[in-house]
């Protein structure tokens, strides 16, 4: 019943939205390729749903992506003539209730209102196009300098690169990824920490992509967190004990490709003689997320004057329960929003997404208390396969000592 009701509500938006077509031409063959394509997007988009792969396999993922080209534009030309028919509405009941028989109907206004609604409704149809070409692969390197008073003196200077979200089982293009990998690696850090969701379900995604995130390097090692992804809980399994493995495989991967895997523990890094305390928590998530995350047992044995780095995949937990704890957790590293790989940013002035309404902190750097929370933009894509506006990030933190003035 569901999918007539689908089919339905989609048939009516297609054929309102050919309108605008229509108005604009009379092209016999452009009516033509409209309806083809419209049918083809229809039945593929349903097979990939009832497949249960179309946000986890790429090719499903692929026809997802095409869906949203095509029917987002479509929305847009509903808007625009919907919106003229409303007021031609109007203008005839005010022309009957007149007395005034006058013809209200213009063609001309319907021809210009259609033709400014193409117009618009290209701009995210070839976006969207353009997401899934070359945008889920325009990595960026966003650098960071942040001071805290009470940062120890050795590791004035200290770097850290931060990736998040790598989503293996999305990837389908390996040269793009060593790209993204040699780029990681180019900014010499002395740290290099992931923040969770390495796969989308299963550790068989990542695989054919261990060699290379193998390669990454760092001086003082890599570490690593899990994601909500991570866990393998948006599958069907045979048993409990068949996810167990396969989470014990997940982590076994990530000891073979060289990451320190923290769960609910922290770490000692020293340098000179003086140390910082760098924490990992399992996934903790508001909602209806996992809340494997324990952060007063990470902090064990922690000092509330160290200097503290907590890695935690989902940035709720920093609203929750990490920005105001006793132990002054300096420095949290969190990824898990994607930026929702759609949005609009202009670097330092503004930038916004849909998932603003969902995360107070979804991208990028806050301050609350003199307590920071970097939210990383993800290195690779889920679902839609692609990004617009949101690019794909590599993040690098330097430590500063505050100086007084």
């Amino acid at each position: 019943m569901r999918w007539i009701i689908f089919i339905a509500i989609y048939i009516a938006i297609d054929i309102y939205a050919f309108q605008s077509v229509r108005t604009v031409t009379s092209n016999k063959w452009l009516y033509g390729l409209y309806a083809l394509s419209s049918i083809a997007i229809l039945v593929l988009f349903v097979y990939a749903l009832n497949s249960g792969q179309a946000r986890t396999n790429p090719k499903m993922a692929y026809i997802f992506g095409f869906f949203l080209a095509f029917f987002v534009p479509k929305l847009l030309l509903i808007i625009f003539l919907f919106g003229e028919d409303i007021v031609r509405l109007f203008v005839g009941l005010f022309a009957k209730i007149g007395g005034n028989e006058a013809k209200f109907y213009l063609p001309s206004r319907r021809k210009f209102i259609s033709s400014i609604a193409l117009g618009v409704a290209a701009i995210p149809f070839a976006s969207l196009l353009y997401g899934m070409i070359q945008g889920k692969y325009n990595y960026k390197v966003l650098k960071y300098a942040l001071e805290f008073d009470d940062l120890p003196e050795a590791f004035d200077g200290y770097t850290l690169t931060q990736i998040s979200d790598v989503h293996s089982g999305s990837f389908d293009n390996k040269e793009k990824i060593a790209y993204g990998i040699d780029l990681i690696n180019e900014q010499k850090s002395d740290l290099i920490l992931f923040t969770g969701d390495l796969v989308n379900n299963v550790a068989e995604e990542m695989q054919p992509w261990k060699e290379l995130f193998g390669s990454l390097t760092a001086k003082d090692g890599v570490y690593s967190v899990l994601g909500n992804h991570d866990y393998g809980d948006y599958v069907s399994w045979n048993s409990k004990e068949e996810q167990a493995k396969n989470l014990l495989d997940l982590k076994a991967l990530q000891a073979a490709m060289g990451w320190r895997l923290l769960l609910n523990e922290n770490v000692t890094l020293e340098r000179n003689g003086e140390t910082l305390k760098l924490i990992g928590v399992e996934n903790w998530g508001a909602g209806g997320f996992k809340k494997a995350g324990d952060l007063n047992k990470a902090c064990e044995g922690i000092a509330q004057s160290d200097f503290k780095i907590l890695m935690s995949h989902d940035p709720s937990h920093w609203q929750e329960e990490v920005k105001a704890h006793d132990k002054n957790i300096h420095l949290t590293l969190s990824g898990h929003t994607h930026g929702m790989q759609f949005g609009i940013e202009i670097p330092g002035w503004f930038k916004w997404s849909p998932v603003k309404y969902r995360y107070e902190n979804w991208a990028g750097v806050y301050e609350e208390f003199g307590r920071y929370i970097n939210v990383n933009r993800g290195f690779g894509y889920l679902g839609y396969p692609g990004r617009v506006g949101i690019w794909p990030e590599v993040t690098v933190i330097t430590l500063k000592k505050k100086r007084e003035s």
